[in-house]
């Protein structure tokens, strides 16, 4: 069975660092590219960072550019997100979602989501 599984979030406060995690089995993990989103209260979901399949290759979303950086380890089946310099705004729940080959618009699989929240 196809399963994602985010984990890492939790309660920080601004200026501070989370790395989440995105953890993939029942399929073939090196094969899909793995996107990152969020979705804060009251707010629509935002695509905020994808790491292709075959060469790794990443992109972010403006607002996130520059603190946060995702990554692949293929042989733990897993994608990370390493948030630095969070700021209240990054309050959200935060989602990993799977699509076959290159980032795109559109995802088959997605996780539960694991809640950041960002306040002193």
């Amino acid at each position: 069975q196809l399963q994602l599984v985010e984990s890492g979030g939790g309660l920080v406060q601004p200026g501070g660092s989370l790395r989440l995690s995105c953890a993939a089995s029942g399929f073939t993990f090196g094969r899909y590219a793995i996107g990152w989103f969020r979705q804060a209260p009251g707010k629509g979901r935002e695509d905020i960072s994808c790491i292709s399949s075959s060469d790794s290759t990443t992109a972010y979303t403006d607002s996130v550019k520059g603190r946060f950086t995702i990554s692949r380890d293929n042989a733990k089946n897993t994608v990370y997100l390493q948030m630095n310099g969070l700021k209240p705004e990054d309050t959200a729940v935060y989602y990993c979602a799977a699509r076959r080959a290159g980032c795109g618009r559109f995802y088959d699989y997605w996780g539960q989501g694991t809640q950041v929240t960002v306040s002193s």
